[in-house]
């Protein structure tokens, strides 16, 4: 049995010696030698490379060897409304959570601690927002970084509540003990679509419509204090004013005056948006689309109607024509000039159809049927 025990703390460690597991002293770097023929003693060996004593031990040593803590240790200890920035050698490489009690071992970086108070605001400062953003930082669970685009503004929630309206820019918070978020909106004119409404009309016709409509924000700060998700209640009133527009109209009225769903779905949202911080610059159905059978029968109907409409035509022209021959014979019968004229005017389409006419007893032969055509 070895009487004796040897134990190694390097350079840049430190050590705890314990006896069955209870502390006995903290070790510096170097070599140590040990009775111990019960086999009692062993020492746990820390690398200064992750300076953060977390350990069961650390609530005793805080409690009961308070010089011992201030000799090796780094205390960072936090009120209920701070917030710690530690730096190692002037470089902030951890934030730290309120109510936090840290001990980080001395010796190899120069560890500090900056507070911040929370009762004074969750905004981070702009200085130290570039800061923040630097690779390998812990403890960002604490802070919420954004980025707010160009047309766009953000809506800070904290616990749920509006607070604040954000530009466009880079922004930090303080989430600790809260919830914080920002909603980006963009301020633009946007298009909506409310698609494949399917909507009975007052003579049963099942209608299938798609209605377009650009929108903006009149004021985010409204919007969002009055509704948890604007644009859903948009969309929902559009829907209530598309199916009150089409449910009260027949399938004849809707294809004769198309423009009144949109002017009917604009009354509604007259009277609906007013203090929502949302309006319509403008909207419209973009389809109507109608059951495979009802096409067929509009088409039919389309068909009769325009062959009625032909027929009529057709029947009018005819009138207009034998009209027109009846006034030219009564004209004739008085007149043997007009009649001769007329009879010219036959002979000469007649003669614009054939190359060569040959006539035998002069010209009144031929009215009277005694003429020899011959074409070449």
């Amino acid at each position: 049995m070895k009487l004796f025990k040897r134990f190694v703390v390097k350079k840049n460690e430190r050590g705890l010696l314990l006896d069955e597991g209870d502390f006995e002293a903290i070790l510096e770097p170097g070599q140590y030698s040990r009775v111990d023929w019960r086999d009692r003693l062993t020492v746990q060996t820390f690398s200064l490379n992750s300076p953060l004593f977390d350990h069961p031990l650390a609530g005793y040593l805080r409690q009961h060897q308070p010089q011992l803590v201030e000799q090796y240790f780094e205390r960072m200890d936090l009120g209920e409304h701070e917030l710690g920035l530690r730096f190692e050698d002037g470089r902030l490489v951890e934030l730290l959570a309120p109510d936090s009690r840290r001990l980080y071992w001395k010796g190899q970086a120069r560890q500090t601690l900056e507070r911040v108070d929370l009762s004074g605001g969750r905004r981070v400062a702009p200085a130290l927002l570039a800061r923040l953003n630097r690779p390998g930082m812990a403890g960002l669970e604490h802070v919420l970084l954004v980025s707010v685009p160009a047309f766009h503004v953000g809506v800070l929630k904290i616990d749920g509540a509006v607070f604040d309206l954000l530009e466009a820019g880079q922004y930090g918070f303080w989430r600790c003990g809260s919830q914080v978020t920002v909603e980006t909106v963009d301020t633009r004119v946007q298009a909506l679509e409310v698609g494949g409404q399917e909507i009975l009309t007052r003579d049963k016709v099942n209608l299938r419509l798609n209605l377009v409509a650009n929108w903006r924000y009149a004021d985010v700060l409204m919007a969002h204090a009055r509704f948890s998700k604007p644009v859903e209640h948009l969309y929902r009133e559009l829907q209530f004013g598309l199916r009150a527009a089409v449910g009260t109209r027949t399938l004849d009225e809707l294809l004769e005056d198309k423009q009144f769903i949109d002017d009917s779905i604009s009354r509604h949202l007259q009277t609906q948006l007013p203090g929502s911080g949302l309006e319509i610059s403008s909207l419209g159905v973009r389809d109507i689309i109608l059951p495979g059978e009802m096409k067929t029968l509009l088409a039919q109907v389309v068909e009769a109607e325009k062959a009625a409409q032909a027929n009529v035509i057709r029947r009018r022209e005819e009138t207009q024509a034998t009209r027109s021959l009846l006034n030219t014979a009564k004209v004739m019968e008085g007149s043997p000039t007009a009649l001769r004229l007329k009879e010219l005017e036959t002979l000469e389409r007649v003669a614009e159809r054939i190359d060569r006419i040959s006539v035998f007893g002069g010209l009144d032969q031929v009215l009277n049927g005694l003429v020899s055509l011959k074409a070449g």
